[in-house]
């Protein structure tokens, strides 16, 4: 009887987009979702961006109980309330926003993170809110503030004016941490893009990136167009802005968890 020859199993490889070589998947997860050929920085989700960065069980949740509406009752090819319900089964978050506290090397921090894999990290209005109440409560207890941003949308289209206007509530919350005398760590990551760019994202006392990432308003595709001239070489990549003084350090991954802590220890917080 002939042996049915044995395939290799699905799932154990993927393609770099980066260098489009053929890694083992588990190398690049031991590697924190860089290439080990060419370094690129793959996707994270919000939750492994926790266990990257805080210590080990000391991440505590807030504002966990807020939940999107659908005050619009929007709908394009799906009812917005429909495409909430789908994107939480999809991710396990109920937006695109975890907020809450935590330890870096024994230091803590208040830290909220956005997660481009739900509705492309947009602002709607739990992520503005809960993010608002993250920078309050870092202004209360006096904490460090830290957010990790992977947002590739701005504001939320579904929810219309109430999602623009996060832009501001954010951003006037931030001005009172800083009055206040709070060290706001900002940290970009691919993509950065839209509302959350032009607010939040670039108001940090210090701006980290990650190698490469994708970080603007507008896309370069869009500009291009709009325009009609040939962008420069590298636009709206982490390393022209940082070049031309948008951002301030290139961090990569993992090494982002002590320059965090250095930069607490070094601004005294």
């Amino acid at each position: 009887m002939k042996r049915q020859k044995r395939g290799v199993p699905e799932g154990l490889w993927q393609r770099c987009p980066g260098c489009e070589a053929i890694i083992f998947r588990k190398e690049v997860e031991r590697s924190l979702g860089v290439c080990p050929e060419c370094e690129y920085h793959f996707y994270v989700a919000a939750r492994d961006r926790i266990r990257q960065v805080l210590d080990d069980g000391t991440f505590e949740e807030w504002d966990a109980d807020l939940r999107p509406t659908d005050p619009l009752g929007f709908c394009d090819k799906t009812p917005y309330a429909q495409r909430l319900l789908e994107e939480q089964a999809r991710t396990g978050l109920t937006d695109a926003a975890l907020t809450g506290t935590g330890m870096i090397r024994a230091r803590r921090v208040a830290f909220g993170v956005t997660d481009s894999a739900f509705i492309m990290g947009s602002m709607g209005s739990v992520v503005g809110e809960r993010l608002t109440r993250l920078v309050e409560r870092a202004t209360e207890e006096r904490l460090p503030l830290i957010i990790i941003s992977g947002s590739g949308g701005g504001a939320r289209m579904h929810e219309g004016i109430l999602s623009l206007m996060q832009m501001a509530k954010v951003s006037a919350a931030l001005a009172r941490f800083d009055a206040a005398g709070g060290l706001f760590i900002s940290v970009l990551t691919n993509p950065t893009m839209g509302g959350v760019a032009a607010s939040f994202a670039a108001l940090g006392d210090l701006v980290f990136a990650e190698p490469k990432a994708l970080i603007g308003f507008a896309g370069p595709r869009t500009i291009k167009a709009t325009l009609r001239i040939e962008l420069p070489k590298g636009f709206q990549t982490s390393e022209f802005l940082l070049e031309h003084g948008y951002i301030d350090r290139i961090v990569p991954r993992d090494k982002l968890k002590s320059e965090i802590a250095r930069s607490i220890d070094y601004c005294g917080k």
